[in-house]
């Protein structure tokens, strides 16, 4: 057992995200999946999706290598039904369903499990890269940061990384400690574009 097994979902707890208070003043509909209460519905969240829509996706597993990984720095590559992320040459930050999280990290014994140290939030639609702007300095302009392209920078003022799943989709990782607040920045951005929260 590693000295940070603790942050790991066990099977007789439920976890919860560092957002779900904030998520359930908003709303949201709460279920248990994979371990986790999940936000999985907002009243009127289908108004959100043609503009920008967010959803709290801290249930994901997040694993850290620690070593060499040979991994394109700026980029995040698919594999194992996962992005394999770089933060640099020698850490490298593996996200995935949580579904798969138990099978990885048996492939990854030597990784660190950061899932509950770390919130998760995905920022969709046609206004999310106006919503970044908002409150991340980090430059997701396509020719900067097309599609697969990983930034990690300062989110919101504080330490986080930027995915970028799809053309119009966004996965942002931060300290879990910083969830309400993180929550609340969001939320003000994606607000006065007429967006919102939408479920996992």
């Amino acid at each position: 057992m590693s000295s940070l097994d603790f942050l790991s979902p066990t099977s007789t707890a439920i976890a919860r995200s560092p957002m779900e208070r904030e998520a359930i003043a908003a709303g949201a509909r709460i279920e248990q999946r994979d371990g986790w209460n999940v936000a999985v519905e907002f009243e009127g969240e289908d108004r959100h999706r043609g503009t920008v829509a967010f959803s709290d996706r801290s249930q994901m597993g997040k694993l850290e290598l620690q070593t060499e990984h040979g991994l394109e720095l700026g980029v995040a590559t698919r594999r194992d039904d996962a992005w394999w992320c770089p933060t640099s040459r020698t850490r490298a930050l593996v996200v995935c369903e949580p579904d798969r999280t138990a099978a990885l990290r048996e492939q990854l014994p030597d990784a660190v499990d950061l899932t509950s140290a770390l919130g998760a939030l995905t920022i969709s639609g046609p206004l999310a890269r106006e919503a970044f702007a908002r409150f991340t300095a980090i430059d997701l302009r396509p020719h900067v940061t097309p599609v697969h392209g990983f930034r990690p920078g300062s989110v919101a003022r504080t330490p986080g990384a930027i995915l970028r799943e799809s053309e119009e989709s966004w996965l942002m990782v931060f300290g879990a400690a910083l969830g309400s607040y993180v929550w609340t920045v969001v939320a003000d951005a994606a607000a006065g574009l007429g967006g919102g929260p939408v479920g996992a």
